[in-house]
């Protein structure tokens, strides 16, 4: 099934002659919503698909797949309101200085966009997951480089996407897949293809980031690489609701096996009494979840050796020891440690690397600036959490200070709650600084669509020749800026 270079090449090529029929916004949004439609009327053979090539469970894959296709309509929805393209214009003004000319500003679609599956979400980060949805949406064609550990379903939701594109007069080569490591990196050479999107390991969308940079033309690429997902626990938080708090954190990471971008990978509790008592709390909890299989064996052997290597520091505990469960399956735990070892920089520099499956990192601190000095020293984290007491959450104590340290390390910041769990939301943003991602774009939600358009202005054009979307009275009721004065 591993694509060659011709393959690859026809693959683009084919969704290059593609674009012109992306060009009418209701055609690209009625495909989008039919694409939705396709996936629920196969979703069956999907999902039993599915669960054969990742053992994610029936349920699981059930709930992703109707995330999927909520994905599809909500940018559907977008594309018909038509706030995305951003659309400014300002009439010619003598009396500025500088005089001002007549000047129309709009949002294009950069071209075919190449996305990169990713394994844990065999639908919604996959083949008709929000990388392709927003590109579709931006009246972007697609190549999609299959992951390794879903073939057949990704064939199969391309069948999908491919009929619902021929019933719109759309060419099925819209959306093009393409199976392989070295194929994968033809796709991101290949001198068609204007953008990336990828969502995978540090070292895989290092390599894809570099070869997209290096290129002729450099191109855009929005990478999801890893993340940590730091979690602080204030000592009044723990004092009030030790043992929900311990329960919560059990449940956010070992939800999937371990295996979601946002598990909370490392925590820190303070010592004492209050942190003890969320650290039993977090064993009873543990102690309880059973076994379960990783997406491939690659993976779970990463796992057993990471976990070990890290178990193996001096003074790290294991008070429920993570690794090998049965023959394909692992066993969830967690690692204590204090957190002055993590405080500076060292050996124990691997406890604050992402570790992928059922673990996570607690560390033990004994004052606010013990904690605040292992916060210094982490990369971009997609997400960060902080739990504090109903008194702190009112505004007493270190709340807000907290909260401003949280956030330049994350592009989403939490208060009371598990990062396990994306909404699609217009206001979300999943993302943050490296290597949580390459740039500062989010790949959930509605603004995800952004990255795959660029602006363009037209100057002193004559009304006849301008785009639809940027002629004087608004022929098609976009949502803009005119003059100064937005309009809806």
């Amino acid at each position: 099934m591993e694509a060659t270079a011709e393959e690859v090449d026809a693959a683009v090529r084919a969704a290059h002659a593609a674009r012109g029929a992306l060009a009418d916004r209701a055609v690209r949004s009625a495909f989008l919503r039919s694409a939705a439609a396709g996936l629920e009327a196969a979703g069956n053979g999907l999902i039993e698909t599915a669960d054969a090539e990742t053992a994610l469970g029936p349920v699981r894959l059930t709930g992703e797949l109707a995330r999927t296709a909520y994905q599809l309509r909500a940018f559907a929805d977008i594309v018909e309101e038509g706030a995305f393209l951003d659309v400014i214009i300002n009439h010619p003004d003598d009396t500025a200085t500088p005089p001002v000319p007549d000047l129309r500003r709009y949002k294009v679609p950069l071209g075919v966009v190449a996305v990169y599956s990713a394994s844990n979400f065999p639908f919604a980060f996959s083949v008709a997951g929000g990388d392709t949805a927003s590109a579709l949406a931006a009246g972007c064609p697609v190549v999609v480089k299959a992951h390794p550990d879903h073939p057949a379903l990704s064939e199969l939701v391309a069948k999908v996407l491919r009929r619902a594109a021929a019933g719109h007069g759309i060419p099925e080569g819209v959306v093009g897949l393409v199976h392989g490591f070295d194929a994968g990196v033809e796709l991101i050479r290949h001198p068609l293809v204007a953008a990336a999107g990828f969502t995978g390991s540090v070292r895989g969308g290092r390599a894809l980031f570099d070869a997209a940079a290096a290129r002729p033309v450099p191109i855009p690429f929005h990478g999801e690489l890893g993340s940590l997902n730091p979690v602080l626990v204030t000592e009044a938080a723990a004092a009030e609701r030790a043992e929900a708090i311990g329960a919560g954190l059990a449940g956010s990471m070992t939800l999937g096996t371990g295996q979601f971008c946002v598990k909370p990978g490392l925590v820190l509790v303070p010592s004492g009494a209050a942190g003890d008592g969320l650290v039993k709390s977090l064993t009873d909890a543990v102690s309880d979840t059973d076994a379960g299989v990783l997406l491939d064996h690659r993976m779970r052997e990463a796992f057993v050796a990471g976990v070990a290597e890290r178990a193996g520091l001096e003074d790290v505990r294991t008070p429920v020891t993570p690794g090998a469960g049965g023959e394909h399956t692992v066993s969830a735990g967690f690692l204590t440690v204090p957190a002055s070892r993590l405080a500076r920089e060292g050996a124990y520099d691997l406890l604050l690397e992402e570790c992928f499956g059922p673990v996570t990192v607690v560390a033990r601190y004994e004052d606010g600036s013990e904690a605040s000095a292992v916060l210094s020293r982490l990369p971009g984290n997609l997400t960060a959490t902080v739990h504090l007491s109903a008194e702190e959450a009112a505004g007493e104590g270190r709340g807000a200070e907290i909260l401003a340290e949280l956030t330049p390390l994350a592009g989403r910041v939490l208060v009371n709650g598990w990062p396990t769990g994306v909404a699609v939301a217009p206001a979300q943003h999943h993302g943050g600084p490296y290597p949580a991602t390459t740039s500062t774009s989010t790949s959930v939600g509605g603004t995800a669509i952004e990255r795959w358009l660029r602006p363009v202005t037209y100057q002193n054009a004559p009304e006849a020749l301008l785009p639809r979307e940027l002629r004087d009275g608004n022929p098609l009721g976009l949502p803009r800026r005119f003059n100064g004065v937005l309009e809806r």
